[in-house]
């Protein structure tokens, strides 16, 4: 129920950003084609918005043949979760990131970068994957797909309106002044809903990811290795698409690392301060093993199974080169 709410109230102001764009655009008949459009945007992100997603990420689907050690990795962990197993999906990109997408648990996928399965350990990659299933769990996928999809269209409407020059439509006071701050607001104020929402959702998919995983630590240890690789290394999807950055685990956008108002992500060392903490309260140490085992001590990881993640041979990055990863 606080899901739904929090979808509810958050698809409601981006509607509300989406009329006011209207009405400064094109007046009060402008404000309700903008209704209408904005319906339409909302109905069509909730069955269409994952696809449309993982095709402008770069994304191609993989399975147990292409895949093996990581499809093993999320089956299990998805089990753990109390959450179907998810589409798979790897991300044509040299930069270690990942995201979780899709309406409901039922119609859900994970995608995880070329970077992130070449750089990465196995466990710390079980750990991200531990993170993304907890916002499947916790139903994040469909306002974070959602919000990535409207606050994109409110950009486009908003430089559609400025460049055939709306604003000189009687009914909009404000004439092109209001045309001009439409432009120049709308977009910032989407982006403050999504930062609001994306930040709150991470600490908790972080606590989550952690406890589906009995490794707080090795997602810890990811965060700080995608944090330092990923400033450094353009991911072109993303660059391309920044109303979706906020879905990934980490910004994939350069220069925005800053936990201030405009980041769509908390500070890291924060993020890694919390796992610590659950570590500790855990009794979980930096191997992923109890201090003091109970019961025959801890149960088997995911990871523990000797074996890292092969890269399929037929993908490409993005700059042409082949994603073989060390273990292929």
């Amino acid at each position: 129920m606080l899901n739904f709410l929090r979808t509810t109230v958050l698809l409601a102001a981006l509607t509300a950003i989406f009329m006011a764009v209207g009405y400064f655009v094109g007046g009060t008949s402008g404000m309700w084609v903008a209704f209408i459009f904005a319906a339409l945007t909302n109905l069509f992100a909730y069955w269409n918005s994952d696809k449309m997603v993982l095709r402008m990420q770069n994304a191609y689907e993989v399975d147990p043949r292409t895949q093996p050690d990581l499809y093993h990795t999320v089956e299990v962990l998805s089990q753990r979760a109390g959450v179907p197993m998810p589409r798979l999906y790897v991300i044509n990109t040299e930069q270690p990131n990942a995201f979780a997408t899709g309406r409901n648990p039922q119609n859900a996928a994970v995608a995880v970068s070329a970077g992130l399965l070449r750089y990465l350990e196995p466990r710390e990659v079980a750990g991200v994957i531990a993170h993304e299933l907890a916002h499947i769990k916790n139903r994040d996928t469909l306002t974070m797909t959602m919000t990535a999809t409207i606050a994109g269209a409110i950009s486009m409407l908003a430089q559609f309106g400025l460049f055939f020059g709306g604003g000189n439509n009687r009914d909009n006071p404000l004439g092109p002044i209001g045309t001009l701050i439409a432009v120049i607001v709308a977009p910032i104020a989407a982006a403050l809903v999504q930062m609001a929402v994306s930040r709150t959702r991470e600490y908790e998919a972080d606590k989550d990811g952690a406890l589906i995983s009995n490794d707080p630590l090795a997602l810890a240890s990811a965060l700080n290795q995608i944090s330092q690789i990923a400033h450094r290394t353009v991911n072109i999807g993303a660059e391309r698409n920044p109303a979706q950055a906020h879905m990934y685990i980490i910004n994939p956008l350069n220069g925005q690392r800053m936990d201030n108002l405009f980041s769509t992500h908390p500070n890291v060392e924060n993020r890694i301060a919390q796992l610590q903490r659950i570590a500790s309260q855990m009794q979980v140490d930096s191997t992923g093993r109890r201090y003091q085992p109970r019961d025959g001590g801890p149960g088997r990881n995911p990871h523990e199974n000797g074996g890292g993640w092969r890269i399929p041979s037929t993908g490409a990055s993005e700059d042409g080169n082949s994603t073989r990863g060390p273990w292929g």
